[in-house]
């Protein structure tokens, strides 16, 4: 018997992608609905609004079909001014609270050319393969997203130990 270790691999990568399509269509059953458009999920009742408290950021990474912190995954997130609306992008997981998972959105514009208001705080993280076009990509550490892994469309990639550790100084001097 000849050994493919190229459909292997595709064969468990089938299996994985199977595993997370049931457990997302029992997550519809229950009554969650999938981040679409520009509504928010109904998981838990509704978005508690968004993480104040001191925050230590952690990196432990897996890519076993779970949202870690360290990892970069793609999932709906609230706008600032309407917690039921926003849009669906990559988030960095750099924590918990909870049963929710902490995360900083991403963003491949460029704010140091192109800056939004004041207040907001942008760390340059480079490129990865988070975007599809490898296109260099900021972190936004002044607001702390609170995320429901059940909600989460996939994993993105890992981010790096020295970036995100980067991302955690600023993130602390921003949170104290």
């Amino acid at each position: 018997m000849r050994h493919y270790p190229d459909r292997m691999a595709n064969a468990r990568s089938l299996v994985r992608l199977l595993g997370r399509a049931v457990r997302g269509a029992s997550s519809r059953r229950a009554g969650r609905s999938a981040p679409r458009g520009t509504r928010g999920p109904t998981t838990r009742g509704g978005y508690p609004g968004d993480f104040t408290g001191a925050l230590d950021p952690t990196y432990s990474p897996d890519l076993d079909g779970e949202p870690d912190p360290g990892e970069i995954v793609w999932t709906w997130v609230p706008y600032e001014e309407d917690h039921t609306r926003g849009k669906d992008r990559p988030v960095l997981v750099v924590g918990r609270d909870g049963a929710w998972l902490l995360g900083l959105m991403l963003s491949t514009r460029d704010h140091d050319t192109d800056p939004g208001p004041r207040d907001e705080l942008w760390v340059d993280i480079g490129s990865g393969p988070w975007d599809g076009a490898r296109r260099p990509s900021e972190v936004r550490v002044d607001r702390v997203i609170r995320v429901d892994a059940a909600a989460v469309r996939r994993e993105g990639a890992v981010l790096d130990r020295a970036r995100f550790e980067q991302v955690a100084g600023s993130l602390r001097a921003a949170h104290g």
